[in-house]
C-alpha cells in the first residue's frame, strides 16, 4: 500500500485493471483490489468505521468536537480476512464488519469469474451452503454476496467458446442471463426469521477494461436499469437492511455503536475526494456527510 494518498487506487477502474487482466486466479491477488474497493465504499458511503472492518482498508477515524472524522493512514491498512464461525463449518469471509462486544454484523463474500461462463449455475449450490452455514449460526449477520465477471467476447481469437461471455451481437450469453435469475431468487432476506439461505444483498458486476481516468469498467448493458443485482442497488440494499436489522440502537444508548455514522463534510480524505470534478466523478457513489 502506498505512503502517500493516491485517490485512484480507491476507484472500480483501478481495482478492476488486475482482475480484468489476470491471466492466473489461484493466489487470489487478481481480486483483491476488488475487496478493496468493496470495503472503502462500507466506509465512505456507508458510514461504517475503517477500524470495524477485516480487511482494513487504509483509512482511520477519529471522533472529536462531536462529529466524526475520516482520513487516509497507510498504515491502517492490512489484508488479514476474519474468520466466521459457521453452523457446519468455519469460513474465511472476504469482507467482515465487527463489533467490539457484539461479534461479526456484516459481511460480503466475493466471487471472481472470467472464463467458464457456461458453468456459473453450477456455482450456485456453493453460494446456498455458503449463506445458509453462516445464518444459521449469526441469524442477524446482514450478508451479501457479489460476483464479479470479465467482460470477453469473440473479438479475442484467443478465447474458448465457453470463456464468451458477450455474444456476436454484444449481449450477454443465455447462461449469464439464467444465473442472474437465480441470484435474484437468493437476495432479498429482511427479518431474521427469514430463510437462511439466501442473502440481504446480491450484485452481478461485469467488468470491461477502462484506462486511468476513463469511463467506469463497469458493462451497462447488464444487468439491466432496475435490476436489484445492479452494484449500486446491492449497497442501498445492504445499507437498507442493516438499518432495519438494527432500528434500536437510535433509542438505546448502550446500542449506538451499531448505528451507522456520518463523516463531518471536512474530513481530510473526503476533501481529497471532492478536490476536483474529474477525482468525485472517478468514485461513482457519494459519501455519507452530516450535511
Amino acid at each position: 500500500m502506498p505512503d502517500q494518498l493516491d485517490l485512484e487506487q480507491f476507484t472500480l477502474s483501478h481495482a478492476a485493471r488486475s482482475f480484468i487482466a489476470a491471466t492466473s486466479t489461484e493466489s487470489g491477488e487478481h481480486i483483491k483490489p476488488l475487496h478493496r474497493y468493496l470495503g472503502v465504499r462500507l466506509v465512505v458511503e456507508g458510514g461504517f468505521l475503517p477500524e470495524e472492518l477485516s480487511p482494513s482498508p487504509p483509512l482511520k477515524s477519529e471522533y472529536r468536537r462531536n462529529a466524526w472524522y475520516l482520513s487516509f493512514d497507510s498504515s491502517a491498512g492490512n489484508e488479514k480476512e476474519q474468520i466466521v464461525l459457521g453452523a457446519l463449518k468455519s469460513k474465511r469471509i472476504d469482507l467482515v464488519l465487527a463489533k467490539n462486544g457484539i461479534g461479526p454484523v456484516l459481511a460480503i463474500s466475493v466471487k471472481g469469474t472470467s472464463k467458464a461462463f457456461r458453468n456459473l449455475v453450477n456455482r450456485t449450490e456453493e453460494a446456498i451452503g455458503d449463506c445458509a452455514n453462516i445464518h444459521i449460526m449469526y441469524p442477524g449477520l446482514v450478508y451479501g454476496f457479489v460476483h464479479f465477471l470479465r467482460v470477453t467476447d469473440s473479438s479475442d481469437s484467443t478465447l474458448k467458446s465457453n470463456d464468451i461471455l458477450l455474444d456476436k451481437k454484444g449481449a450477454v450469453i443465455a447462461a449469464v442471463k439464467d444465473y442472474s435469475r437465480i441470484l435474484e431468487g437468493l437476495s432479498g432476506r429482511v427479518l431474521v426469521r427469514n430463510d437462511y439461505s439466501r442473502y440481504e444483498s446480491v450484485a452481478l458486476a461485469l467488468l470491461k477494461a477502462s484506462p486511468r481516468g476513463g469511463p467506469s469498467p463497469l458493462f451497462t448493458g447488464f444487468p439491466g436499469p432496475s435490476s436489484p443485482l445492479l452494484l449500486d442497488a446491492f449497497f442501498q440494499n445492504l445499507y437498507r437492511v442493516y438499518d432495519l436489522r438494527f432500528p434500536y440502537t437510535y433509542s438505546d444508548p448502550g446500542a449506538r455503536l451499531l448505528s451507522r455514522i456520518r463523516w463531518h463534510r471536512d474530513s481530510p480524505f473526503l476533501k481529497s475526494m471532492y478536490k476536483k470534478e474529474s477525482t468525485r466523478r472517478s468514485f461513482e457513489y457519494e459519501s455519507r456527510t452530516d450535511d
